[in-house]
C-alpha cells in the first residue's frame, strides 16, 4: 500500500534497523522503543489487523514473533518479554505488526499498559465466557 509505512520500510523506501528478514515476515526495531530492543514483526502481505490475516500466516508471524522473544533473552540479558498485538485501538499503523519488548525485573513496566477492572462476581464472569464460547462457534 503506498501510503503505508510499514510497506515503504518492506520496500526499502524507507530506513530501518531490520533484525528479521524472511519471505513472509520482516523485523525492525520500533523507532520509538518502550526498551531498547523493542521490535515489531510485520508481514511483507499489507494485512490491516489480525481479524484479517490469512490462516497460512500464522505460523510464519507468530513463530517469528517466539524467535525473537527467545533472541531478546540472548541478545540483551532479558529475562523475558512482552508480546503484543494492537487491532485498531492503539494501532499507530494500520499494518498488522507485532510488539516483541524485552523484560527484566524491575524495569519499571508495571502490569498491562491499561486500567484493570473487575467482574461483579463468578455469575458475570461466566455469562462472559459463554458469550465469548457462542461467538466463537458462530
Amino acid at each position: 500500500m503506498a501510503d503505508c509505512l510499514f510497506c515503504s520500510i518492506i520496500a526499502g523506501s524507507t530506513p530501518a534497523h531490520l533484525v528479521l528478514d524472511t519471505p513472509e515476515v520482516v523485523g525492525f526495531l520500533d523507532a520509538r522503543p518502550v526498551f531498547k530492543g523493542h521490535t515489531l514483526l510485520v508481514p511483507r502481505e499489507h494485512i490491516a489487523t489480525m481479524v484479517e490475516m490469512p490462516d497460512e500466516l500464522t505460523v510464519p508471524l507468530f513463530g517469528a514473533a517466539r524467535s525473537v522473544a527467545a533472541a531478546v533473552r540472548t541478545a540483551y540479558s532479558a529475562q523475558g518479554s512482552f508480546v503484543a498485538v494492537n487491532n485498531v485501538v492503539s494501532q499507530s499503523v494500520p499494518h498488522l505488526h507485532v510488539h516483541v519488548v524485552p523484560r527484566t525485573k524491575g524495569d519499571g513496566l508495571r502490569g498491562f499498559f491499561w486500567p484493570r477492572t473487575k467482574y461483579a462476581d463468578d455469575a458475570e464472569a461466566a455469562e462472559y465466557a459463554t458469550k465469548l464460547r457462542q461467538a466463537l462457534e458462530g
